[in-house]
């Protein structure tokens, strides 16, 4: 038969490493992998593409990811491309003149760094926007920015106290000063308008068309549910699923709700099955068990320090009862559930191993692949448990690399040693650990070549600063096997992430080969096609 595409005129990468030039496509699938007598396969109908000297590459997967709320704040008022509090300001005061029809100024994703402390205050929005609520969550939507008109509808006031999940931010005086953290964030944030079923369709859609264009073909939705303010994206998934606009191949991870507990599994199990069809499944569960380590809510085995680097009685915020935590995650398990860990402190990655061990313990071996994600904080002891228990470290790389909310809002207050414990992805490679790769878009770029350029370097794209903790650097072959193997290794596609016969035909193909270049030149390929089951979802040809 005939291939009805061929690749050819650049590199492949294959398990083996790029030891081929051409590729042939029949149907979904890939049907051969090699050199000149692959070219054979060329037929009349069949559409040759010139790889000019760049590589064809498994289809990246980002392996945590939040698509939908990340469409919706492209359509409000973004803040993810300022840096400086005038700037944002700046941003702010100008969509809100754009849309005065709006009777919420909502969107998000301001900078920590460009404020004091990383909590910005209330008068600073009231100078911009004094007579609407406004409801701006950080880059990391762990805290929110609000209004004096926000604060009075939510009935906020001094007296007002701390949810047991979160923080007001106060001023001198005991005053809500103008930033939520975590938990208290939802005190305004169930007050905003919801989106509309119509709303999150299309920012699902835009979202898709964006992270096609950076080369995904799968991902996994870190949290399909409702959550502080966030719309629950399951009707959006639903329907793009049936009427066939979903391309993506889709793992949700449905919202494991912190106020609950086992009650929940049985509704859990029902939504796996009315969810899951076609490119979509809901087969894991999100399980957040800590906060971040810039507010001081990521959960640490000792004490957070202060800013003459004595400790403090601050260890931060667990989210999930470590002594309930491995009955749940036992049951989920038993239930043929992956759960999906957000821990990022290492009192919270411990807390997450313990419960995947005792999962083992009871269940014996299963395939439901368990995976923590962020890992900022790991502890030395706990970084060969990766391995020896089966559970997959799920990396965001464009973290780990010294920029402002690294250098001051964060190691100041965890000291150098463990500071110097942070992103260890050299470390769990070298003990035999799984490493997958996402982005938390719209916490950062969704641009998997940003991140393999720092995990790589670990020094942000275009930065000539110092390399954090090189120690820790992995190798351009195993930075792209995190984004593509080793994420649909966690997504259960297991005929992905490769290329080699037989394999669904999910491809991308870059301008440039990167193994060819600089480690420092990385991030400067870009895409120029991806495939989905041999289907062209983008081209910048």
């Amino acid at each position: 038969m005939h291939a009805d595409l061929l690749f050819t005129g650049g590199a492949v990468l294959t398990p083996e490493g790029r030891t081929a030039t051409t590729v042939a496509v029949t149907g979904d699938r890939v049907t051969a992998v090699g050199d000149t007598g692959v070219r054979e396969l060329a037929g009349p109908r069949t559409e040759v593409v010139d790889l000019a000297g760049g590589l064809l590459l498994p289809g990246f997967q980002d392996a945590h990811v939040h698509p939908v709320p990340a469409g919706l704040e492209l359509t409000q008022c973004d803040l993810t491309g300022t840096r400086t509090a005038d700037d944002t300001l700046a941003a702010v005061r100008a969509y809100a003149l754009a849309h005065p029809e709006r009777e919420w100024i909502l969107g998000g994703g301001w900078s920590m760094e460009a404020f004091e402390g990383g909590t910005p205050t209330k008068e600073l929005l009231d100078a911009v926007v004094p007579d609407r609520p406004v409801y701006l969550p950080n880059r990391d939507h762990h805290g929110a920015w609000v209004n004096s008109r926000a604060l009075a509808l939510a009935g906020i006031t001094r007296d007002t106290a701390d949810p047991a999940d979160g923080r007001i931010e106060r001023d001198a005086s005991g005053e809500p000063s103008g930033t939520l953290q975590e938990g208290a964030m939802e005190l305004v944030g169930r007050l905003a308008p919801a989106s509309t079923q119509a709303d999150r369709l299309a920012a699902l859609l835009h979202a898709q068309r964006a992270l096609h264009a950076l080369g995904i073909t799968a991902w996994q939705d870190a949290l399909v549910g409702g959550y502080l303010g966030l719309d629950d994206p399951s009707e959006a998934y639903r329907t793009a699923a049936r009427d066939g606009s979903l391309t993506a191949r889709v793992v949700g991870a449905l919202w494991w709700d912190r106020e609950r507990g086992a009650e929940q599994i049985p509704e859990l199990v029902e939504r796996r099955a009315e969810l899951s069809h076609g490119r979509f499944r809901a087969g894991s569960v999100k399980l957040m068990l800590d906060g971040v380590a810039e507010s001081g809510t990521a959960a640490l085995l000792d004490p957070y320090l202060d800013r003459c680097g004595c400790a403090t009685a601050n260890r931060g915020t667990s989210f999930v009862d470590a002594a309930r935590l491995p009955a749940y995650v036992t049951e989920l398990d038993a239930l043929g559930f992956q759960c999906h860990f957000h821990a990022l402190g290492d009192r919270a990655v411990r807390d997450a191993l313990d419960a995947v061990e005792a999962a083992r313990a009871a269940n014996g071996p299963s395939d439901t692949r368990p995976h923590l994600a962020h890992l900022q904080v790991v502890h030395p002891d706990d970084v060969p448990r990766f391995a020896r228990l089966g559970a997959s470290a799920n990396i965001q790389p464009l973290w780990a690399a010294h920029e402002p909310q690294m250098d001051e809002l964060t190691i100041p207050f965890l000291g150098p040693e463990r500071a110097a414990w942070q992103y260890p992805f050299g470390s769990l490679l070298r003990s035999g650990a799984t490493l997958a790769a996402g982005s938390d878009w719209p916490v950062s770029s969704p641009d998997p070549l940003q991140g393999i350029h720092v995990a790589v370097n670990r020094v942000q794209p275009g930065g000539t600063g110092p390399v954090f903790l090189p120690g820790e650097r992995i190798g351009l072959d195993r930075a792209l096997s995190a984004y593509t193997a080793g994420s649909a290794y966690v997504n259960h596609l297991d005929d992905t992430g490769q290329v080699s016969p037989g394999a669904l035909a999910d491809l991308v193909v870059l301008d440039r080969d990167p193994f060819a270049g600089p480690p420092e030149a990385i991030a400067e390929a870009r895409v120029r096609r991806t495939y989905v089951g041999g289907e062209l979802v983008h081209t910048a040809d």
